[in-house]
């Protein structure tokens, strides 16, 4: 842990908080007042500030804009009864934040740099935290390069910034998901396991061509044979098969998820096997048949735990059983939110105190 982050701080000359209607919060829509930013120049890190939130200006030539040398992270704080701010394992987002930064040939930012930036800008804003079930605090630290240079390099220059916003619930319902056999999210070699922008921008004419059919998530799958599963759209894919938690393991086509470790570590202490494995899209299938695939979610930081209803492949549609009778799933959901609002003992250390 290095000393102290140095932040120059200056506030808004008027908050939004009293305008922001706290009963219809989209996600990703409503911003505090607030943000944090950070330069690179010079071979390192400076400027840190938390300035009023708004535009920022950027020359058109930015290599962010023209070679994709970007990519964030999702983070979310949480309000306890008794007014307690957590912020729930930034230490994790920390180090895939610089797993992504490698891969893209970006500058690494300290951990703890990182993770005071978050708490400085948290608590600066912590009465924008919703204090109501299913509401949080999203947290959004990204990175983009900023060289006004159109020449096929890495940058010499970027800005590392964060905003946040309360939000609700990210799904609403039970998914109706398709697994994907033609388009590719991410292939061997690739960087499906950074949190670079690009992933999303080539995964957004598949996604809309399934929400077109009805769908609500994809299934991705390998890009080699489209026989293997790996994650859905906004989630791990998790699936509880034959008494088995059941998940592909983490490698360079499928992020490492901080919700995925956390299901894992859960399922672990209450003694239920774990595999991270490949998981064929035949063997699902053949569980949702034969009622051996008895629980079947997405795991991630927006979406929490998103029950999956049901699974489609090649134009036949698999049903589950109702999400609201799976025990496996609904007690991780319970659990999860035990701990982060701050109701159940935190065994593990995963809360932040702000």
């Amino acid at each position: 842990m290095t000393e102290t982050l140095d932040i120059k701080i200056t506030k808004t000359a008027h908050s939004r908080l009293a305008e922001t209607d706290f009963s219809n919060l989209p996600f990703g829509k409503v911003f505090s007042d607030h943000m944090f930013v950070a330069d690179y120049t010079d071979g390192e890190w400076k400027n840190f500030e938390i300035l009023p939130y708004g535009p920022i200006l950027m020359s058109p030539a930015i290599s962010a804009l023209h070679y994709g040398q970007s990519f964030f992270e999702g983070i979310k704080a949480y309000k306890h009864a008794d007014g307690t701010v957590s912020i729930f394992r930034p230490d994790k987002n920390a180090i895939r934040f610089n797993k992504s930064a490698e891969r893209l040939c970006m500058p690494t930012l300290p951990e703890d740099v990182f993770v005071q930036s978050i708490a400085a800008l948290v608590d600066l804003d912590r009465e924008w935290i919703p204090a109501k079930a299913d509401h949080a605090l999203y947290i959004r630290p990204f990175m983009f390069a900023t060289d006004p240079f159109l020449g096929v390099n890495p940058s010499a220059t970027y800005k590392f910034i964060v905003i946040i916003g309360p939000t609700g619930p990210y799904f609403s319902k039970t998914l109706r998901v398709k697994i994907e056999t033609h388009y590719t999210r991410a292939a061997e070699g690739g960087m499906g396991f950074a949190k670079a922008a690009g992933n999303y921008g080539s995964a957004m004419l598949p996604a809309r061509k399934a929400a077109q059919e009805g769908f609500d998530q994809l299934i991705w799958t390998d890009a080699k044979e489209h026989k293997y599963v790996e994650e859905m759209g906004a989630a791990n894919a998790m699936f509880l098969l034959d008494g088995k938690l059941v998940t592909a393991e983490a490698k360079d086509t499928i992020l490492d998820g901080v919700t995925r470790d956390t299901v894992i570590a859960l399922a672990k202490d209450w003694g239920i096997p774990v595999e991270e494995r490949k998981v064929s899209v035949a063997e699902l299938i053949e569980g949702a048949k034969n009622g051996k695939l008895t629980d079947a979610f997405g795991a991630g930081t927006a979406a929490t735990i998103a029950p999956v209803g049901s699974i489609s492949v090649d134009g036949e549609e698999y049903f589950l059983s109702d999400p609201a009778t799976r025990e496996f799933s609904q007690k991780v959901l319970a659990t999860l939110d035990a701990i982060k609002y701050g109701r159940a003992e935190d065994t593990h250390g995963w809360n932040y105190i702000v």
